[in-house]
């Protein structure tokens, strides 16, 4: 099933971290299908993300502020009347730590952008969904939240804590019409790891990127946009408090390891 497929005439789509990669991929989709869509990011490059499209909203604002989250979702209503799907999409890696080297105040910035950012998501958006009838929220987690193997401490722990939360939340909001469900990318070009595809094309592999999947290759942000707007969709009417990889299938078994003491042994 493409995209294309989808028809979201007369929903209103709200995305954070939609200045780039998954988030711009995810905007400009669910445009394309037919929504009113609100993007949403600290950066001013989110007004770009909205160029030439329809009926749509650009508003900078920082994703684990609650009263930056709870203005979103007021804006978004009363530009177009109201909510039916929200994807907490903004993240922030926070480097490669382990849980030796990560100050303290790395991990709460980490935790307040990748996981208190989508719980006040969920506070601020489902209240206004459920006056819809019925909706979505997704929430960007990671395979890094799945294992250990796929990213640092403090942005491997934050993912996984965003899993728990739509768990927690599919179970909480339920009767509500409000369904809660992760997605789960592996390696995918967007603004958080262009350094990393840079760094491969100015070296000639880029063809090494994403290797270590079975489908050896990196992911494109549409591939993940195409998931977020089936699981938005009635399509995946029954899919609820779920994590989905979308990774080539890195998740089915990590093959990286790091070790605080002594040598990795295989």
């Amino acid at each position: 099933m493409t995209r294309q497929s989808f028809d979201f005439s007369g929903k209103v789509a709200v995305v954070t971290g939609a200045a780039s990669g998954i988030g711009r991929a995810t905007v400009r989709a669910f445009a394309a299908a037919g929504a009113m869509v609100v993007a949403a990011d600290r950066s001013a490059r989110v007004h770009d993300a909205v160029s030439g499209l329809g009926q749509a909203l650009a508003i900078e604002m920082d994703a684990g502020d609650e009263a930056d989250v709870e203005h979103l979702v007021a804006a978004a209503c009363h530009r177009f009347g109201g909510l039916d799907i929200f994807y907490a999409n903004a993240g922030i890696a926070g480097g490669t730590a382990g849980v030796l080297d990560a100050s303290a105040a790395l991990w709460a910035e980490v935790l307040r952008v990748n996981l208190i950012g989508p719980a006040l998501a969920i506070k601020h958006a489902a209240p206004r969904i459920v006056e819809r009838g019925a909706g979505a929220i997704l929430c960007t987690a990671s395979v890094a939240g799945i294992r250990s193997g796929a990213g640092g401490t403090p942005y491997s722990s934050s993912k996984a804590g965003v899993i728990s939360l739509v768990q927690t939340a599919a179970q909480q909001l339920s009767g509500s019409g409000v369904r809660v469900n992760a997605i789960c990318p592996g390696l995918i070009e967007t603004g958080m790891t262009e350094r990393a595809f840079d760094y491969a094309r100015e070296r000639g592999k880029e063809d090494q990127l994403g290797r270590l999947n079975p489908l050896r290759r990196a992911g494109a942000p549409e591939e993940i946009a195409s998931v977020a707007l089936f699981l938005a969709s009635d399509a995946a009417s029954y899919i609820n408090g779920q994590a989905i990889a979308v990774d080539g299938g890195l998740s089915s078994s990590h093959p990286v390891t790091r070790q605080a003491f002594g040598r990795a042994a295989f």
